[in-house]
């Protein structure tokens, strides 16, 4: 009798499995829009997938349906832009899962065998399935940021914070189960090493098949072989069907679990894996530390720096000065100050450790290194670091202070506090300056600035008196000649033929012109004279205008226009002299490479250069060649862009053109040749083949080689895949970790032309005051080769 009742009782629970089965069952054809039948639903309502809202459109996902407020468990392609109200989510005849935004269609889900049907459980797992009823794809195996009852996550998984809580797209925080059966916390875009991790259950040594899981009372766990390796929490809480568990990576960076109430319409967490906020590494970003305020956390900069972008902490903080290039052994105290921060504490990639006395002695040996950009003091040890400096918080139980290389001239201006003041954007945080003798620089420097200003003045109002009349002179010439200092000066063809010997002494020769070695009779000052091809002139009202748009540009890393020449059909240009040549010049030949850290610096020297021509000028200024052959060296090996006007001289537009192909081969973008129109990202293309060159110490072609190693981007990125980089600099020494930087950056600039950063992104990355995250396979390698 038991027997039969209880084959009865499963007949009914079958049955009842059957007939929620039907309920829930999603055919083909089924549709969904964000207005109207906006969700698929389990078969209590307890779950929806279909579409919710974020900031200004839609996404496609899994939510708690019985709640007032959306609690959402899951993400479809979480980095897609959101859709608008006009969106039809579609399972489609032929058994796929799309979104139609227009005319086009974005694949949802994408699995391995063409759907039949598909199914809203009331786990809250979303499940498609075969023409054979059998699972081909669920979301149970697939979590964003979220874990359900009944859900794990097994190595190697990862889930991923959302960026904000209007926005699921991914966030700065992850949890991955290991291999090796550890349970871990990172910042993204980070390695798995212990460095990086502030979170662990430190289960390392329990192998693989280590799932993380969670029970419909609570309870989180690990586990492995039906043993339970640890438990997170304890359970133990009510186990109702209207209550829902879920564990979360929140937005900044904790793991808690959260318990839904449908019935009284209430969250509420309880259990997080820590309640300090400043715990997550990563929540404030490079070279900013996090102050910890009960409830709220504030991110703070470095002295010497400010925010990157103000308002978003993550991203961190860069230098508000100019940084002197790093020559070895040099002594930077003549350029920097130091200035302390005390009671932080910061992870630790020292590449020195000295045993010292005094914070004094650790100061002065930050100073007199030009690689230390900053130095961590604790009692008599002295660990100098590189910046950037990651991951700080403010912790007033620890002693260390972080001594910080600053530019005298920022000292100066922002007037650091001194050693009896305690501030820092009103978070009383301790700063520590030389006090007595900054403010006493500081008086000094203000009166002589005085003095200088009043004798600027007079001198001004006397130069603006005198040459009213020269420019009333020039404008009814139309000319575009101004006073050396100001703008380029016009010469005579015969003063440059004089200058340059007849034209006798050739530098170079390049597609536009050729360039001459001259002396200019009445300084003596050594010049050079670019004579452009007549074919290539387009008339003088374009030349005058190139020549006043050229003349204006003033930095430090572009060869300067002195002058130039227009008599009939001729066309010249004067230039500053560069006594060292070219990049090509010293970098493919052997016995005059510079090394490793020079090359750093004249890589930092061309951005520096490129980034004025694109941000900085008034008109804005594609290059549109940058190759070795156009970056001189002057009698420092500075590093100066030339031939920077060249393309304007040819084209009215050069902001953005589509025009046809301008530059060299080899280094020309991949937009050139697919006619679509060229921006700055041109230059960053360009610039990113003339770092692997850099890096490389080799031409970007050379068919001399192997097959595999003529091209140089394809040789790189195979190197990088493989984790054989070491081949790309043979025996020479070079700092590893900046080498490694080096190449990333070097392949993310020659991604497609959306995917590139800025030159300003580059620089910071060059400067290593940004993360560089792990660059996507380089699909956009030369068409032209």
């Amino acid at each position: 009798m038991a027997a039969l009742l209880w084959l009865f009782l499963l007949s009914a629970f079958h049955a009842v499995a059957l007939a929620q089965q039907r309920y829930s069952n999603i055919t083909l054809g089924s549709s969904l829009s964000p207005t109207t039948n906006s969700s698929w639903f389990s078969p209590t309502r307890r779950f929806a997938f279909g579409f919710y809202e974020q900031t200004d459109g839609y996404a496609v996902g899994i939510s708690i349906a019985g709640m007032r407020k959306k609690i959402v468990v899951w993400t479809a392609n979480r980095n897609s832009p959101v859709v608008p109200s006009s969106t039809v989510l579609l399972l489609t005849s032929d058994g796929r899962l799309i979104v139609q935004v227009g005319g086009k269609e974005i694949s949802v889900i994408n699995p391995s065998q063409a759907i039949a049907s598909a199914s809203m459980l009331d786990t809250g797992n979303f499940v498609l399935y075969n023409s054979d009823h059998n699972i081909i794809w669920q979301s149970f195996d697939n979590p964003t940021n979220t874990l359900l009852p009944g859900q794990h996550l097994s190595a190697p998984q990862e889930m991923f914070s959302s960026a904000s809580e209007a926005d699921d797209s991914f966030g700065i925080f992850r949890l991955k189960m290991q291999n090796d059966g550890n349970l871990v916390q990172y910042p993204i875009h980070t390695p798995d090493d212990v460095p990086y991790g502030y979170f662990s259950t430190k289960t390392n040594t329990a192998g693989n098949n280590v799932t993380l899981n969670l029970d419909d009372d609570a309870h989180l766990y690990l586990f492995k072989s039906n043993i339970s390796l640890k438990n997170l929490t304890n359970g133990g809480y009510p186990r109702e069907r209207t209550i829902i568990y879920v564990m979360k990576i929140d937005v900044d960076g904790i793991l808690r679990v959260y318990s839904h109430s449908l019935n009284q319409q209430k969250s509420s967490a309880i259990w997080s894996s820590t309640n300090d906020l400043c715990f997550p590494k990563g929540r404030c970003g490079l070279n900013s530390f996090c102050i910890n305020m009960d409830d709220k956390v504030e991110c703070a900069c470095l002295p010497g720096f400010d925010f990157v972008i103000q308002g978003n902490w993550s991203v961190g903080c860069e230098r508000n000065f100019t940084a002197e290039t790093c020559q070895l052994k040099e002594n930077t105290s003549k350029y920097y100050d130091m200035s302390t921060v005390d009671n932080t504490k910061w992870v630790d990639f020292s590449y020195a450790v000295l045993v010292t006395t005094t914070k004094e002695a650790c100061e002065q040996a930050c100073l007199q290194d030009c690689n230390c950009g900053a130095a961590l003091f604790n009692a008599a040890e002295c660990r100098k670091q590189m910046l950037p400096l990651r991951y700080g918080r403010r912790d007033m139980s620890n002693a260390n202070q972080a001594l910080v290389k600053v530019g005298i001239s920022v000292v100066a201006k922002k007037g650091l506090p001194n050693q009896n003041e305690e501030t820092n954007n009103n978070n009383n945080i301790p700063i520590i300056t030389k006090g007595k003798k900054l403010r006493i620089d500081i008086l000094i420097a203000s009166i002589i600035l005085a003095i200088f200003a009043l004798l600027v003045l007079g001198i001004s109002g006397f130069v603006i008196h005198r040459n009213h009349w020269t420019y009333r002179k020039i404008q009814e010439s139309r000319s575009v000649q101004l006073c050396e200092n100001v703008a380029p000066r016009a010469f005579s063809y015969a003063e440059l033929e004089q200058a340059t010997s007849g034209f006798k002494e050739e530098l170079g020769r390049g597609a536009f012109g050729t360039v001459f070695k001259g002396i200019l009779q009445e300084d003596q000052k050594v010049v050079a004279v670019k004579r452009l091809d007549k074919e290539l002139v387009e008339g003088e009202t374009e030349f005058q205008i190139e020549m006043k748009i050229i003349g204006r540009t003033h930095h430090r890393n572009l060869v300067r226009l002195l002058g130039y020449c227009l008599d009939g059909s001729r066309r010249l240009l004067v230039y500053e002299y560069m006594s060292n040549g070219s990049l090509a010049d010293v970098l493919f030949t052997p016995e005059k490479q510079p090394t490793w850290e020079k090359r750093c610096g004249i890589a930092r020297d061309i951005a520096r250069g490129l980034l004025y021509l694109h941000e900085e000028c008034d008109t804005q200024i594609i290059h549109c060649n940058i190759k070795p052959q156009n970056i001189l060296m002057d009698d420092h090996f500075c590093a100066k862009i030339s031939d920077f006007g060249m393309a304007k001289l040819l084209k009215k537009d050069q902001t953005r053109t589509y025009t046809g192909v301008r530059g060299t081969r080899g280094y020309v973008a991949p937009e050139w040749h697919r006619k679509l129109p060229v921006t700055v990202k041109a230059d960053v293309y360009s610039f990113g083949v003339v770092l692997l060159e850099l890096i490389c110490r080799r031409k970007c072609v050379d068919w001399s080689l192997e097959e595999d190693e003529s091209i140089l981007e394809y040789w790189v990125y195979g190197c990088f895949e493989a984790g054989e980089l070491g081949k790309l600099v043979g025996n020479e020494e070079v700092d590893r970790r900046q080498f490694e930087r080096m190449v990333k950056i070097s392949i993310w600039c020659i991604q497609e032309e959306s995917l590139r950063p800025s030159m300003k992104k580059v620089l910071l990355m060059l400067e290593g005051t940004v993360e560089i995250p792990v660059p996507p396979s380089a699909t956009s390698f030369q068409s032209s080769i």
